[in-house]
């Protein structure tokens, strides 16, 4: 190997190294600076070098942090998803190349747009470009957008921004101190006075954020209760489980003291309603009889498509339902031609599709109070559920992270759903099979949660919020526009130098 090629080498294996270690700044570990100077590396390797080899370094990076950050889909896909291991890994490995593709974009593109002037490469374009690229990993072929920078600031200062501009809005920011910082050590002197001044002003008007509410008290506080019923993901749809799963559902909530709401997890009764009416009926007078609401997490038919959906059902006053709209890949639809779904079922693994439910569905009732709901995953994409917004007073979110056993999954689940209640300013409330059972506060924190991988019943107090924060107002429209603005202006600006 050539002097060269060595250093390539050496450089892009710097860059994997730098994407492996970014998975700490996440839940459960919290090393949110870290994050910071991780970005600034990947900046800092793809600086010097032509667009084409940048985008390698930025794959390098982003295969390294999905690796890393989530292996855990490998217990979802081969210990519960009975995939061979096989499947499982080239499942995984297409998934981290996707995802490193979106970093490698963004080093491509920030290289290509780049000119002499340091400030403008490090602290404007690179910012913008990256952002940009993350909220497209978001979206498009149905969008994964675990391991956003934004997520892992939530215990940081800049998590105060989250009401104004969404995580995406944290991810430019945290971008943005990257660039700056390293201007800072690695700029010349004019250069470094305007970096500075940046970190000043995104310090600054940080602080003025903190601590402000957004929305305010809406109605009276509610009494809620949500049951972690930890039944282990490898006899949950065993057919003698399924009488012991009702009556230990059935008696933990019928023991309650007086509740408002009571929340079971997703799917807590793994049977569709046609099967288990006669069950469903008799617990809903009961809570009736309590003047309590139950909303529970369980299939129902779609006839029309004869298709199962992902379903929260009321049991008591109110017999609204909620369907499941942004299903997993490969979990809950299969986009496979019909040769690989018949390989699929002829090999004795899943492949029946899951019926998508509407977007337009409206949030659940609760006496006055409405509840915007989302089934597992879906809490990870914070625009879609705007529309419940500015109707909607708490938020909900059933959850079965028992497929991701005892991983950092989970953890990272429940700071995606923290980022969800500092968004909107209001409570989340988070039923899960094993857990992280746990009450969110309109500021992001836990107020409690339920001890993982045991039964327990979570119970609390909460206040309902009303009111709309400037990111329900606007969503992500307004940091899309400070991007494209940004890269526009960066993009002229550079060719000019």
């Amino acid at each position: 190997m050539t002097p060269s090629r060595l250093f390539l080498a050496r450089e892009r294996w710097a860059s994997a190294v730098a994407g492996a270690l970014l998975p700490l700044s996440f839940a459960p570990f919290n090393f949110y600076p870290l994050a910071v100077p991780l970005i600034a590396v990947l900046i800092f390797l793809c600086d010097k070098v032509e667009a084409r080899e940048a985008a390698w370094r930025g794959f390098y990076f982003g295969f390294a942090a999905f690796v890393t950050g989530t292996y855990w889909l490998y217990i979802s896909i081969h210990v519960f998803g009975r995939a061979p291991v096989i499947v499982a890994f080239i499942l995984m490995l297409g998934l981290f190349a996707l995802m490193a593709v979106y970093f490698a974009l963004s080093a491509y593109c920030a290289k290509w747009l780049s000119g002499q002037s340091r400030i403008l490469r490090w602290c404007l374009i690179w910012p913008a470009v990256l952002t940009l690229f993350e909220w497209l990993r978001g979206i498009l072929f149905s969008g994964f957008p675990w391991l956003s920078l934004g997520y892992g600031q939530i215990e940081g200062p800049l998590s105060a921004w989250a009401p104004v501009a969404g995580v995406y809005g944290v991810s430019m920011l945290t971008a943005l101190l990257a660039g700056s910082a390293l201007t800072v050590f690695r700029g010349l002197r004019s250069d470094r006075v305007v970096a500075a001044a940046l970190i000043g002003v995104i310090a600054i008007s940080t602080w003025l954020l903190s601590g402000r509410a957004w929305t305010e008290p809406a109605g009276a506080d509610l009494r809620i209760s949500m049951i972690q019923g930890s039944i282990s993901q490898d006899r949950k749809w065993l057919p003698e489980q399924l009488v012991p799963t009702m009556q230990l559902y059935r008696d933990l909530t019928l023991g309650l003291p007086d509740t408002d709401l009571v929340l079971w997890p997703e799917v807590a009764i793994p049977s569709p309603v046609f099967r288990v009416q006669s069950y469903l009926e008799m617990v809903s007078e009961e809570a009736v009889a309590r003047d309590m609401q139950i909303y529970l997490g369980i299939q129902t038919l779609d006839v029309k498509r004869r298709e199962y959906r992902n379903s929260l059902i009321g049991l008591g006053k109110h017999a609204d339902q909620y369907h499941k709209r942004h299903l997993v890949p490969f979990g809950e639809f299969f986009p496979v031609p019909d040769f690989a779904r018949r390989w699929m079922r002829g090999a004795g693994l899943p492949s029946m599709d899951t019926a998508r439910g509407l977007d337009n569905q409206r949030p659940l009732t609760l006496g006055a109070i409405r509840l915007a709901p989302t089934i597992c995953y879906e809490d990870a994409y914070g625009a879609e559920q705007l529309s419940f917004f500015p109707e909607a007073n708490v938020l909900i979110n059933v959850s079965n992270d028992a497929w991701f056993g005892e991983s950092i999954a989970p953890h990272q689940h429940l700071q995606i759903a923290r980022m969800r209640a500092l968004e909107t300013g209001r409570y989340m409330l988070r039923a899960t099979n094993t857990g992280i059972t746990a009450i969110i506060s309109p500021t992001g924190n836990v107020v409690d949660r339920a001890p993982q991988f045991e039964m327990h019943v979570l119970s609390g107090v909460i206040q309902p919020y009303g009111g709309s924060t400037p990111y329900i107002r606007w969503g992500n429209l307004p940091v899309l526009l400070i991007c494209l603005v940004l890269i526009g202006t960066g993009g002229y600006l550079a060719r000019r130098d």
